[in-house]
């Protein structure tokens, strides 16, 4: 073969392992997920309070985060204070006033504090699913059942755990952040801490961070604790924010701000509620 024939073979060569390099690296970024912003909201509560302050509270929440325009909003629990028609229809008219897409994790205040057959299928005719999924732009949400967890109902905690590890299973297969949301904090202050009303019980708990580290879970978030309450597992976030009901701390009421973007850990910051 003479010089020309080797340099065209070289050529060609150089050309395949280029293509090669690119579609690699192409099929590796596909994962990725893209910037984005959502609103965590924790605690409407409508009730709890004044019912009519209650209201006020969660309407300005929804007048602001309209302005602000997230992609879309997450509410962490308790919807309302007592579950019954006239709440629940004030709360899904209010939230129908966010001019982008709203899903609901499920409170014990919602369901009650021990659930029954009866309490879930109430809430799920009225609200919707008390636990699902989906994807946005590479990353996950997974909307669990805290009070499933906190005090288990025979049959239905088995099914919400079994679908829990194989959802978090298929996410992490597919690549990209996981975010857990739910209501109760799996902690207050320390992983290993005695069961209290506002902790999910110990045994489940650990079994939780071990799910949580072994799956590419980035941060919880919940509500349930009226206060701010942050914490850091092995990396992971997890954020009990602010109500925009009634707060059990002099801190004013408002709601969490999320920015996720690829290659850094998701970051949030508060804002307050205006004009109360």
């Amino acid at each position: 073969m003479n010089k020309n024939g080797v340099a065209k073979l070289l050529l060609l060569g150089l050309t395949i392992v280029v293509v090669l390099t690119s579609c690699i690296s192409n099929t590796k970024n596909s994962s990725k997920s893209e910037s984005f912003r959502f609103v965590q909201i924790c605690d409407p509560q409508l009730g709890f309070s004044d019912y009519a302050r209650d209201v006020n509270s969660f309407k300005q929440a929804v007048k602001q985060i309209n302005a602000m325009k997230p992609d879309f909003v997450v509410i962490c629990g308790d919807l309302v204070n007592t579950a019954d028609d006239q709440s629940f229809a004030d709360f899904n008219k209010i939230k129908s006033g966010l001019r982008m897409p709203c899903y609901c994790a499920s409170g014990n205040h919602d369901i009650g504090n021990q659930p029954t057959p009866e309490s879930l299928q109430y809430y799920r005719n009225v609200i919707g699913k008390d636990y699902f999924s989906f994807e946005y732009k590479g990353a996950w949400f997974v909307f669990v059942n805290t009070q499933l967890w906190k005090e288990p109902l025979q049959g239905e905690s088995e099914k919400h755990d079994t679908w829990f590890r194989e959802t978090l299973k298929v996410a992490s297969e597919k690549g990209g952040p996981i975010f857990v949301v739910g209501h109760y904090p799996l902690f207050i202050k320390e992983p290993d801490e005695a069961d209290e009303y506002m902790n999910l019980p110990v045994e489940k708990r650990r079994e939780l961070l071990d799910l949580f580290e072994q799956y590419n879970v980035v941060a919880t978030l919940g509500g349930h604790t009226h206060r701010l309450i942050l914490n850091d597992y092995k990396g992971i976030q997890l954020v009990n924010g602010e109500p925009v009901g009634r707060s059990f701390d002099e801190h004013p009421l408002g709601f969490r701000v999320w920015r996720v973007q690829d290659n850094s850990p998701p970051k949030h910051r508060f804002v307050p509620l205006e004009d109360l």
